[in-house]
Parts: structure tokens; C-alpha cells; sequence
């Protein structure tokens, strides 16, 4: 032994040296020829038994051809002629040739070992070696040394049948111990006679080779059939391991769905209830939801649908390429359902934004409309306040002619004060209407308002009449009225109600929404400042009048009251409001010049916006026509495209920063109530739209690169094959748009070999255009040369690894399952295998053949 693992030629010369003379010295030894004799007999009555028959003596037992020739038919399973069944010498040499014919007709030599000899013992020996590699103490290198300690014949045992004997308690140091344990549970369990003496192996220098090889030899026969099972269980294991991971992706598949389209059958009605709220801050808030809804809440769900859409036919391609049947969501959960659910989310989402916003400005008018109402309504209110009293007074029928005559004078500059105040009345009235047609939360108070105003407008109106009556019937008792007070009251009436307009529009509600808004409202302004310095001479005027007065007063030296009898309008009224006038003068300018700057920053974020979105929106478009032409274009092996994809696809990710910086200036323009951008063509809603799209693209993209990586692996066809179908697709792609029309492809299959008749080609197209559209995808193309291709597993050859299991029976039992295959398999089969009902049926068989043909949907079960 120890010369055998000399290394180089002198130490193999050696070896060889060895082994002859150990050959010489067994051919001139007794004991060997004793051993030979009865592990041949051995190995003979292990095959004869099988007829019911046995030898005692080789010599003599196999001399008449009779027992040579029934061992070779048991060994064989094939009839010899018949053989001769006289006594006579010539009739034992006729059965003698007979079976020596019969082993040279089946290319055995009966002189020296040749070639087919020696392949067979190293076929042998590497099934050994193989078989016992794992196991300590261990090392098979021969059929004489290597199996001296008995550990060889244990290992066999127990790598097919750990449940004969327990390794692990073996003791190297005692080999007859192994040998004969081996022996015996071979015998009793494996149906291998004992064919060895334990003593014999052990107790030898150079123990029988051929004796060894012979029996070992039954080991190996004895466990084929566990082998044949051990492959026919690996396939099983193979097929359903695929169905399991069928299952769970088709189980993934519902689940998502599921909560893909509960998410979109929530969220359809928020977006279709258009019920308006009362205030702005109430539709700011649903602004604000809706805000988070398009940039927190959605696009997770954009991935989703499109990673829905990705496991739908990466499923359907594992399905396709595994000779499954294709994939049938439940109801309602197609990819076409999904889709159509989306578009209607979509549908309702695309209004949803647009009415918001038209809320908003419409509740932005109500508040402008029902804070100049508020206005003006207490303008008016605090003019008429006690204007009635004062009408119904009776004081002319006690005054002078003189009084009465003032009286009436004075009445007739509060009928031209009156009339002045129509307009704003009727304006008053205006704005309640519009409120009320606007829908305004609170019109029934503002409708009580102006009704109030308009009543107590009515009866001024009334009672006005009413006393000019009476003041004209005692006109001619009154004296004429002091002419500088006269023109006092014409002129101060007139002016003091522009200032009083002039402190209403300085004070007046404004709402623009663009440069040139508020530039024509500073415009104004600036018109109206231009007229102030005769304003101001009007005003001297009018106070020139009340000091005539005073020094007509104080001329005559006479105890008069200055107060002038023909005006309302007194001289400090003048002076108040005048200084009212001046003040709200630069308050105003102020006012202005902050919309102008808050009309500037609207521009600012305009112009900023539309630079982002002007770079952003081509350089979407750009990718998405990369993506297209590489789709088309891209050559060499699959996972080079798929590197240059993932490329693309990672700088698509890190460009999302610039989206999301968008996104911010847009929620800056809508803070700002900016609901127009002339400087691009781009709104945030097209970029979002094309951004998601390209996301989805590139995705699918991959995918469908994955999808032909998959489906070029587990068919075995190779990256040359794959990049002659893609060249061949691309060849004949005329319009370049990942399409073939039907005589394109034609003319496709006839460029590789195709002898095409027309029922041949509708076959064909029946298989790659199955909905009639009048292209063919790539991966359609695909799946045809594929399945052209490559062999794939069948439900028949599921059915002949069950066979095996089962011991050729037509169903097979629990048991035989948890045996041949690992739990969680045996398990998935007991659970789904129908009951067994055929012939020959027993308690608790299943049915292994209904069970396979479902699996590849031709049953229905």
C-alpha cells in the first residue's frame, strides 16, 4: 500500500512491480483458488435462486450447459435456444456452446481482460469512490487494500441506507467486526449473499481483487435502484420547486393587486367629490391633501403598478419557458384591470386639481367681494346714521321765514348729498347679488345687511320728499339765505363727497395677479395724486368763504351763530378729512408698491420654475428615445445590455433630485395663489406624467432583458443563439419600432431555414399573434425560436419519476413520499394529490398522475 502512493515514474514502475508479483504468488496459491471458487459460487446462486435453483460445484454443476444456460437467461431476462436435454456427452457440449454462443453474441471475450473489462472496474471504482468521499477513515483507491478494514462496505451501506447501520459507532481497529456486519445486513436487508470470508480479507497481504470487485459489484446493482430513484425524486423536486415558486409569485401577485386596487377603489372617491368648502383655509387644506397625494402618497403606487405589470410576465415567461399553463389572475385583477382602474384614478385626478383651483380663486373673489361689502356698508351706515331723525324733525313750523328758507336750502344740499350716495348704495346692493350668486357661506347675513340699507335707503328717500314738501309750502316765509353761506354749502357739499370717494378708494380692496395688474393700478394712483393740488385750491377756497363769513359776522358786530345754516358740511369736517385724504395718500403708495414687490417674487418663481422645467421636460423626452433606440439597437451578450440598462436606470434615479426640486418651486407658485406661466410650455403636471413614464420604461425595459436571461438559461440556449435571434428581429424590424408585421416575419423565418406552407405559418402565428394584432413583439419572437429550441420537462416524465417512487405501482402513499422526497415537498404533494381510485387501490393512495397533469394544466384539478 505504501508503494502505491509513491509519486513519478519510478514510484509508479514500483507499484506495477508490485502488483505482478503479488498476481504471480496468487496464481500459485491454494487459498486463492479456494476463495475464487466460492465467491463465484456465491455470486451464481444469488442470480439462480432467482429460479429456484442453486450449484454446489462450478465443475460439475454448469458441465452439462443446463444451469450455465438458465444463469445466463436470470442474468440476461432473455431466452436461450432451447437446450438439449439428453445424457449424452455431445448433448452437454451442444448446451455448453449454446450459452458460450449467446455471451459472444453479446460482445463478451472470454480470453484476457481487454478494454471493455477495464473500463467496467474503473467505472466501478469511481462510483465508489464518489459514493463513500464524504465518510471519515475512508479512501477507496483499489479492490484488494482499500477495503481491508471493513469501513468501504459499511460506507456503502450506509450512504443508501443510513437506516441499516450507524456509522458513526464503527471502530477502524476492528476490521473482521465491519466486515461481518456488512456482510450480514447486506444479506439480510439487501438480498446479497455472502460471497467473502472476513478472515480471509483481513488476515491476507494483498486481498482477491477480482473476489472484492465481484462483490462490491452486488453492491452497486443492489443500490441502482436507488440511484434511478434518487434521480427520478431530483426531478420531481426540480418540477416542484418551480410550481412552489409559481405559486408563491402568483400568490404575491394577487396580494398586490388586491391592495393596489383597494388603494385605487379609496381613492377615486376623494378625488370625485367636488362638494366645495366654505372657506379658503378649508380648501387650502384639501389643496395641501392633494398635494401630499401627488408627491407622497401616488408615486409608491406608480411603482407598484409598474412592478405589478413586471412580476405579471416575468411570472408568465417562468410559466411559458417551465411548460405551465399561462397565469389567470382572479377576476378583476388582470394587468388590463389594474390598467383600467389606474386610468380611471387618473381621469378623476386630472379635474380634481383644475376645480381646486378654481375654488380657491373663486373663495379668494368672495372674500375680496365680502370685505368691500363690509366696507362700504359701514361707510353707508355710518353716513345715514340718524339722517331719519333728523327728516322727521318739525322744526320749520316754529322758524322764521328765514330759517325755513335755510332750512330748505339745507334740505336741498342733503338731497344733492342723498343723490351722491346713490351710486354706492346701488353698488352695496350689487355686490350683496354677486355674493349671493357665488354661493357665499355667509349671504343670509350679508342679505340682512344690505336689505337693512336698502330699507332705510327707501325711507330717506321717502321722508326727503316728504319734507322738501313741507320746507317748499313755508318758503316764502323764509328770508334769503346769506350768500357766502350759500356758496359755502354748493361748494363744500361737492367737495367734501370727493373726498369722502377719494378716502373710499384710497381705502378700496385690490386683487391682481401679474406685473401689469398692479402697474395699471399704480398708474391710477399716480393720476389720482396729480389732481391734489387743485383739490387743495378748492379747499383754501371753500375755507376763504367761511373766513368771509366770520368777518361778515364780526363786522356787523351782531350775537349771530357762525354756523351755516344751508350745510351739513362743517369747516372742521373739511380739515379732518382733508388730513384723512394725505394720510391714506402714502399709505396707499405703500400698499402698492408691496403688491408690485409681491408681483415681482410671483415673476421671479415664474422664471425660475420654467428654467428647471425647460432643461427637465427634454431632457425626459431624450432618455425616453434613448431607451427606445437602445431597446432596438443594443447587440452583444444579454447581461452586457442588461449593465448598460441598469446604467441608464441608475442615472435616471440620481436625476430624480432635480424633480424633486421642482416639485418645490411648484408648491412655492401655488402658495403664491401664481396659476399662469408664460415663460414655458411645461406645467408640473406634464413633468410628472413624463417622468413617471420614463420610470415605467426603463423598468420594462430591464425587465424584458431579464425576461430573455431567464428564458435563455433555463431553455439552454445560448448567447450566440440569442444574438442571432436578435439580429434576425432586427434585421426585419423595417420601421425600427421593436415590431414585425406578418409578412415580415415570414420572410424572418424563411432567412433561417423555415420551409413554410401556409397551414405551417398560421400555425406559427396562431402561437406568436394570438390576439390577431398583425405584429410580433420580440419577446413573442423569443418564445417561438425557444420552444423551437430547447427540450423542456413534461407532465409524462413527472409521471415516470412518480412510477419509480412508487415501485411501478399506479398510485403511491404518504409514506413512499416523506421517504423519497424532502418534507416540505412530500408534504406540498400530499396535500394537493387527489385520493387514488383506480385497480388495485389500498387505503390512503394517492393519485400521482392526476396529480402531474395539473400540474401543468391538463386537468382540472
Amino acid at each position: 500500500a505504501g508503494s502505491a502512493t509513491g509519486t513519478g515514474s519510478s514510484g509508479q514502475d514500483e507499484y506495477m512491480t508490485q502488483e505482478e508479483e503479488w498476481d504471480r504468488d496468487l496464481l500459485l496459491d491454494p487459498a486463492w483458488e479456494k476463495q475464487q471458487r466460492k465467491t463465484f459460487t456465491a455470486w451464481c446462486n444469488s442470480h439462480l435462486r432467482k429460479a429456484g435453483t442453486q450449484i454446489e460445484n462450478i465443475e460439475e454443476d454448469f458441465r452439462n450447459g443446463l444451469k450455465l444456460m438458465l444463469l445466463l437467461e436470470v442474468i440476461s431476462g432473455e431466452r436461450l435456444p432451447k437446450p438439449d436435454r439428453g445424457k449424452m456427452r455431445f448433448h452437454k457440449i451442444a448446451n455448453v456452446n449454446k450459452a458460450l454462443d449467446y455471451i459472444a453474441s453479446k460482445g463478451v471475450k472470454l480470453v484476457s481482460i481487454g478494454a471493455e473489462e477495464t473500463s467496467a472496474k474503473e467505472g466501478l471504482l469511481l462510483w465508489c469512490q464518489r459514493k463513500t468521499a464524504p465518510y471519515r477513515n475512508v479512501n477507496i483507491q483499489n479492490f484488494h487494500l482499500s477495503w481491508k478494514d471493513g469501513l468501504g462496505l459499511c460506507a456503502l451501506i450506509h450512504r443508501h441506507r443510513p437506516d441499516l447501520i450507524d456509522y458513526s459507532k464503527l471502530n477502524k481497529d476492528d476490521p473482521i467486526g465491519n466486515i461481518n456486519l456488512a456482510m450480514e445486513i447486506a444479506e439480510k436487508h439487501l438480498d446479497i449473499p455472502k460471497m467473502l470470508d472476513a478472515e480471509d480479507v483481513v488476515n491476507t497481504a494483498r486481498p482477491d481483487e477480482r473476489t472484492i470487485m465481484t462483490y462490491v459489484s452486488c453492491y452497486y446493482h443492489a443500490f441502482a435502484g436507488a440511484q434511478k430513484a434518487e434521480t427520478a425524486a431530483n426531478r420531481i423536486c426540480k418540477v416542484l420547486a418551480v410550481n412552489q415558486e409559481n405559486e408563491r409569485l402568483m400568490e404575491e401577485y394577487e396580494r398586490l393587486a388586491s391592495e393596489l386596487l383597494e388603494w385605487i377603489r379609496r381613492t377615486i372617491p376623494w378625488l370625485e367629490n367636488r362638494t366645495p368648502e366654505k372657506t379658503m383655509q378649508a380648501m387650502q387644506k384639501k389643496l395641501e391633501d392633494f398635494r401630499d397625494y401627488r408627491r407622497k402618497h401616488k408615486p409608491p403606487k406608480v411603482q407598484e403598478k409598474c412592478q405589478l405589470e413586471i412580476n405579471f410576465n416575468t411570472l408568465q415567461t417562468k410559466l411559458r419557458i417551465s411548460n405551465r399553463p399561462a397565469f389567470m389572475p382572479s377576476e378583476g385583477k388582470m394587468v388590463s384591470d389594474i390598467a383600467g382602474a389606474w386610468q380611471r384614478l387618473e381621469q378623476a385626478e386630472k379635474g380634481y386639481e383644475e376645480w381646486l383651483l378654481n375654488e380657491i380663486r373663486r373663495l379668494e373673489r368672495l372674500e375680496h367681494l365680502a370685505e368691500k361689502f363690509r366696507q362700504k356698508a359701514s361707510t353707508h351706515e355710518q353716513w345715514a346714521y340718524g339722517k331719519e331723525q333728523i327728516l322727521l324733525q318739525k322744526d320749520y313750523e316754529s322758524a322764521s321765514l328765514t330759517e325755513v328758507r335755510a332750512m330748505l336750502r339745507k334740505h336741498e344740499a342733503f338731497e344733492s348729498d342723498l343723490a351722491a350716495h346713490q351710486d354706492r348704495v346701488e353698488q352695496i346692493a350689487a355686490i350683496a347679488q354677486e355674493l349671493n350668486e357665488l354661493d357665499y357661506h355667509d349671504a343670509a347675513s350679508v342679505n340682512d345687511r344690505c336689505q337693512k340699507i336698502c330699507d332705510q335707503w327707501d325711507s330717506l328717500g321717502t321722508l326727503t320728499q316728504k319734507r322738501r314738501e313741507a320746507l317748499e309750502r313755508t318758503e316764502k316765509l323764509l328770508e334769503t339765505i346769506d350768500q357766502l353761506h350759500l356758496e359755502f354749502a354748493k361748494r363744500a357739499a361737492p367737495f367734501n363727497n370727493w373726498m369722502e370717494g377719494a378716502m373710499e378708494d384710497l381705502q378700496d380692496m385690490f386683487i391682481v395677479h401679474s406685473i401689469e395688474e398692479i402697474q395699471s393700478l399704480i398708474s391710477a394712483h399716480d393720476q389720482f395724486k396729480a389732481t391734489l393740488p387743485e383739490a387743495d385750491g378748492e379747499r383754501q377756497a371753500i375755507l376763504s368763504i367761511q373766513n368771509e363769513v366770520e368777518k361778515v359776522i364780526q363786522s356787523y358786530n351782531m350775537r349771530i351763530s357762525a354756523t351755516n345754516p344751508y350745510s351739513t358740511v362743517t369747516v372742521d369736517e373739511i380739515r379732518s378729512k382733508w388730513e384723512k385724504v394725505k394720510q391714506l395718500v402714502p399709505q396707499r403708495d405703500q400698499s402698492l408698491q408691496e403688491e408690485l414687490a409681491r408681483q415681482h417674487a410671483n415673476e421671479r418663481l415664474r422664471r425660475q420654475f420654467a428654467a428647471q422645467a425647460n432643461v427637465i421636460g427634454p431632457w425626459i423626452q431624450t432618455k425616453m428615445e434613448e431607451i427606445a433606440r437602445s431597446s432596438i439597437e443594443m447587440t452583444g451578450p444579454l447581461e452586457d445590455q442588461m449593465n448598460q440598462l441598469k446604467q441608464y436606470e441608475h442615472n435616471i434615479i440620481n436625476y430624480k433630485h432635480n424633480i424633486d426640486k421642482l416639485e418645490g418651486d411648484h408648491q412655492l407658485i401655488q402658495e403664491a395663489l401664481v396659476f399662469d406661466n408664460k415663460h414655458t410650455n411645461y406645467t408640473m403636471e406634464h413633468i410628472r406624467v413624463g417622468w413617471e413614464l420614463l420610470l415605467t420604461t426603463i423598468a420594462r425595459t430591464i425587465n424584458e432583458v431579464e425576461t430573455q436571461i431567464l428564458t435563455r438559461d433555463a431553455k439552454g440556449i445560448t448567447q450566440e443563439q440569442m444574438n442571432d435571434f436578435r439580429a434576425s428581429f432586427n434585421h426585419f424590424d423595417r420601421r425600427k419600432n421593436g415590431l414585425m408585421d406578418h409578412d415580415d416575419f415570414r420572410a424572418c423565418l424563411i432567412s433561417m431555414g423555415y420551409d413554410l406552407g401556409e397551414a405551417e405559418f398560421a400555425r406559427i402565428m396562431s402561437l406568436v399573434d394570438p390576439n390577431g394584432q398583425g405584429t410580433v413583439t420580440f419577446q413573442s419572437f423569443i418564445d417561438f425560436m425557444t420552444r423551437e429550441t430547447a427540450d423542456t420537462d413534461t407532465a409524462e416524465q413527472v409521471i415516470a419519476s412518480f412510477r419509480i417512487l412508487a415501485s411501478d405501482k399506479p398510485y403511491i402513499l404518504a409514506d413512499e413520499l416523506r421517504r423519497e422526497l424532502p418534507p416540505e415537498q412530500a408534504q406540498y404533494c400530499i396535500k394537493r394529490m387527489p385520493p387514488y381510485t383506480g385497480p388495485g387501490s389500498v387505503p390512503g393512495a394517492l393519485d400521482y398522475t392526476s396529480f402531474s397533469s395539473a400540474l401543468y394544466g391538463e386537468s382540472d384539478l
